[in-house]
C-alpha cells in the first residue's frame, strides 16, 4: 500500500517483493526530470559561449551519456536487491564505503535542498505576479509545504515514491506541451542562429556542465529502484528504460531553453537568479497557475527521488535508526539548505554551479569505479556478505579508495568555480600542467570532472580484474 511506511532499508529485498518489469522504471526516471528546471539549462549551457547548435550538441551527448551510467548502474541493482550504497561495497568493502556513501549522502540532500529552494523562488515568483502575494509570508508557507509533501514521500517510501511519479508524469508531460507552444511567439531564430561558436574549452565546459547536473547528480542513488525487479528482468531492459525515462525529458526541454534564452540576453540573465519564476513572466496570466503547478510537480517529483535515496545513504553510513527517521533527518537538513538559497542567498545559480562541480568531481570517480566493477562481474551478488566486513567483500578495499581520493585531489585541481568565491582554491593544477591557470582558457572547461571518472574506470579495470574473480569463486 502506498500509505504504509515502508519497513525495507538496507536489507536485501525478499524474492516475494520483487515484482514489475523493467518499463516500470520509465515512470520515475521520466518525473524526477520533467522539471521545468530543464528550460533554465539553456541559458546555463550558452553562458560557457557556445552557438546553439554547439549546445544542442553538448547538451544531448552530456545527458544521454550521463544517464546511460545510471542505467548501467541499476543493473546492479537487479543482480543485488539491494539500496546502490549497499551494492558499492563489494567494490570498496563494507567500511571503505562510508566515504562514497558520505559524498552521496552530501550530493542527495544538497539536490534535494536545490529543487525545494527553486519550488519555493518559482511560486513567490507567479503569485506576485498575480498580485496574490509573493513577498516574504508567501516564501514561507510555499517553503513549509512543498518540504511537507516532499518529506511525507521520503518517510512514506517507495510504493509511494512510484505512486507519485507516475501521477507527476502525465501531469507535467501534458502542461509542459501547453508551456512550450505558448511561449513559442518569443523565440527569435534570426538572433539564435547568430550565437558565435565557442572553442573546444567552452565546448567541453558546457558537456561537463550537463553531465554533472543530470546524470552524474542520479548515479548514486540508480540501483535503489530496479532492486524490486526480479532478478530475471532484461538487463538490456533496464539499462534501456532507465535511459530513455530519465533523457527524454530534459533533453526537449533543453532545446525549448535554448531557443528562448538564445532570443533572449535579459532573459537569460534572470533565470540565473530565479529559473523557473524568470520562465513564468513569459507566459499569459490565465496560464500561471497551471504553471506553478506543473512547476511544482516536476520539481517535488525529483526531491522525492532525492530524499528517499538520502536516508538511504545515511543508514549506510551506519546511523542507527529506521529508514523514515533517516529520512526526516534529512528532511530537516533540507528545509535549513533551502531556507540559506531562499533567504540568503544573492542568486541561484552561484550556489549551483559550485555544488555541482565541486561535488560532480568525487562523484564522478566513484562512478567510474563502480561502472567498472559492475562490467567486470558475471554472478549476482553475494547479498548476505554484502554486510560482513569478514565476508568476500572485506572491510576496505584500498584500490578502490584510493581511485577515489586520487581522483579527487587531482580532479579539484583542474575545475574552477568563478560563481562561489569560497571555492577559489579548486585549480591549483592549471598552471602546473600549462592549461593558463586559474584565468587560462581552460579554466572552465571542468576537466576535472572527466579526469576523475576516467582514472575511477580504468584504474578499477586494470587493479581489481583478479579480485573480482577471486570474490565471484570463494
Amino acid at each position: 500500500m502506498a500509505t504504509t511506511v515502508e519497513t525495507n532499508a538496507l536489507n536485501i529485498i525478499d524474492e516475494s517483493e520483487r515484482h514489475g518489469r523493467a518499463r516500470d522504471l520509465f515512470w520515475p526516471w521520466f518525473a524526477a526530470n520533467v522539471s521545468v528546471l530543464g528550460l533554465g539549462y539553456g541559458a546555463y549551457l550558452l553562458a560557457f559561449g557556445v552557438s546553439f547548435w554547439q549546445a544542442v550538441l553538448v547538451g544531448a551527448v552530456g545527458i544521454v551519456a550521463s544517464f546511460l551510467a545510471c542505467g548501467f548502474i541499476s543493473l546492479a541493482g537487479r543482480r543485488g536487491s539491494a539500496p546502490t550504497m549497499v551494492l558499492s561495497r563489494a567494490a570498496f568493502g563494507v567500511d571503505g564505503n562510508r566515504l562514497p556513501s558520505l559524498l552521496s549522502w552530501v550530493l542527495t540532500v544538497g539536490w534535494e535542498t536545490v529543487l525545494v529552494a527553486l519550488a519555493t523562488l518559482a511560486t513567490a515568483t507567479v503569485l506576485g505576479t498575480l498580485g496574490w502575494g509573493g513577498g516574504t509570508v508567501t516564501q514561507v508557507v510555499t517553503l513549509a509545504v512543498v518540504a511537507l509533501v516532499v518529506m511525507a514521500a521520503g518517510v512514506f517510501g517507495f510504493q509511494l515514491v512510484m505512486r507519485l511519479q507516475r501521477v507527476i508524469t502525465v501531469l507535467t508531460a501534458v502542461l509542459t506541451v501547453v508551456y512550450v507552444v505558448l511561449v513559442a511567439g518569443h523565440v527569435d531564430w534570426a538572433t539564435v542562429a547568430a550565437l558565435p561558436p565557442g572553442q573546444a574549452p567552452h565546448v567541453i565546459g558546457g558537456l561537463v556542465f550537463m553531465m554533472t547536473g543530470f546524470g552524474l547528480g542520479w548515479v548514486n542513488m540508480a540501483a535503489d529502484y530496479s532492486r524490486y525487479l526480479p532478478r530475471t528482468t532484461s538487463g538490456p531492459g533496464v539499462v534501456g528504460w532507465t535511459t530513455f525515462g530519465a533523457s527524454l525529458p530534459p533533453v526537449l526541454l533543453l532545446v525549448a531553453g535554448l531557443l528562448l534564452a538564445g532570443s533572449d540576453p535579459a532573459l537569460a540573465d534572470a533565470i540565473g537568479a530565479d529559473p523557473i519564476g524568470a520562465l513564468a513572466v513569459l507566459l499569459p496570466e490565465w496560464f500561471l497557475v497551471p504553471f506553478i503547478v506543473v512547476a511544482l510537480a516536476g520539481l517535488i517529483g525529483g526531491a522525492a527521488l532525492d530524499i528517499y535515496s538520502s536516508g538511504l545513504a545515511l543508514l549506510s553510513l551506519g546511523l542507527p535508526a529506521p529508514r523514515w527517521a533517516a529520512a526526516a533527518i534529512d528532511g530537516v537538513l533540507m528545509v535549513l539548505g533551502a531556507t540559506y538559497v531562499v533567504f540568503v542567498a544573492d542568486d541561484f545559480f552561484g550556489p549551483f554551479q559550485g555544488f555541482l562541480i565541486t561535488l560532480g568531481v568525487p562523484i564522478a570517480a566513484w562512478c567510474g569505479v563502480l561502472l567498472a566493477d559492475i562490467a567486470l562481474r558475471r554472478r549476482d551478488y553475494a547479498d548476505t556478505e554484502l554486510a560482513d566486513r569478514r565476508g568476500r567483500y572485506g572491510s576496505v578495499r584500498w584500490s578502490a579508495v584510493l581511485l577515489v581520493v586520487a581522483g579527487t585531489a587531482i580532479g579539484w585541481g583542474l575545475v574552477t568555480n568563478t560563481y562561489a568565491g569560497w571555492l577559489s582554491w579548486q585549480g591549483y593544477l592549471l598552471g602546473p600542467l600549462g592549461l593558463g591557470g586559474r584565468d587560462g582558457q581552460w579554466a572552465g572547461a571542468n576537466l576535472g570532472v572527466l579526469v576523475a571518472l576516467a582514472l575511477g574506470l580504468l584504474g578499477t579495470l586494470l587493479l581489481t580484474a583478479r579480485a573480482v574473480r577471486r570474490q565471484e569463486t570463494a
